[in-house]
């Protein structure tokens, strides 16, 4: 298993680091990608795959939320990292309309930057979406044309919408919510093909039933993988074999 979103660089999993990771492991996760948000997330990310090398891979990004009026200074100091370091994608990135718009603008200037550095760094981008879907489609749809490769981070998308995610040649991210009681995902990826999906938890957030509202895990994937195994008629080895070599595709990790 590999899991293509995880802030295990929260606070939250500080305290015996080592044989939390170890216990990552015994459970079969093979990998994780630890996205960045802002600029003190590029200390953290890079302290936790350094302590957990060869497991944690790094991904370095501004994060809509994280958009404000410094955005251009915050992300001169992410891309210098970005080209210093071997990251295996530029993100966390993308728009968010959800909390607050007062720099919509901002956040879209910062996204066609940071999708820039990414086709210059040849990295995937690790994409944010909320309430934002129409104008994050829009401004991908040239890049993509150029050549970007990346995942929509927490899809729970329309059918119309995975179609156009798929046509640019991007992948979908599924996680936790897709085992919620009350998701509609699951006829959604009716139609996705299987070999377009990368699993992810979001760690510490989102975790899957039965661990619903507590600190999520990488090793919880294996209940998004169960859930998919009757969605698609696989068995979960099968789920997991094509879904781990979906990442390595494009994260080039583990």
């Amino acid at each position: 298993m590999i899991d293509t979103h995880a802030h295990l660089d929260d606070p939250q999993y500080a305290d015996n680091f080592d044989a939390f990771i170890a216990e990552q492991k015994a459970e079969g996760v093979e990998a994780v990608v630890v996205p960045g948000i802002n600029t003190d997330s590029v200390k953290s990310v890079l302290s936790v795959c350094n302590a957990a090398s060869g497991f944690c891979f790094p991904a370095l990004g501004l994060h809509p939320e994280e958009v404000k009026a410094d955005w251009q200074e915050q992300l001169a100091t992410i891309e210098t990292a970005l080209r210093q370091t071997h990251c295996v994608a530029v993100g966390e990135i993308g728009l968010d309309y959800y909390w607050d718009k007062t720099y919509i603008q901002e956040q879209k200037q910062a996204l066609k930057a940071q999708l820039e550095i990414a086709l210059d760094v040849n990295l995937p981008v690790i994409l944010h979406n909320r309430d934002s879907t129409e104008d994050l489609l829009t401004t991908l749809l040239p890049f993509a044309k150029r050549g970007l490769r990346g995942v929509m981070h927490c899809f729970t998308g329309s059918r119309e919408t995975a179609e156009r995610i798929l046509d640019m040649g991007l992948y979908v991210g599924i996680g936790g919510v897709l085992t919620f009681k009350n998701s509609r995902l699951a006829e959604t990826l009716s139609f996705v093909p299987l070999d377009r999906i990368v699993l992810e938890t979001d760690s510490p957030y989102m975790a899957p039933v039965p661990f619903r509202g507590k600190r999520n895990e990488p090793r919880f994937i294996h209940y998004v993988i169960e859930r998919l195994s009757t969605i698609y008629s696989l068995s979960e080895a099968e789920i997991d074999t094509i879904t781990t070599a979906n990442a390595k595709t494009l994260f080039n990790c583990g």
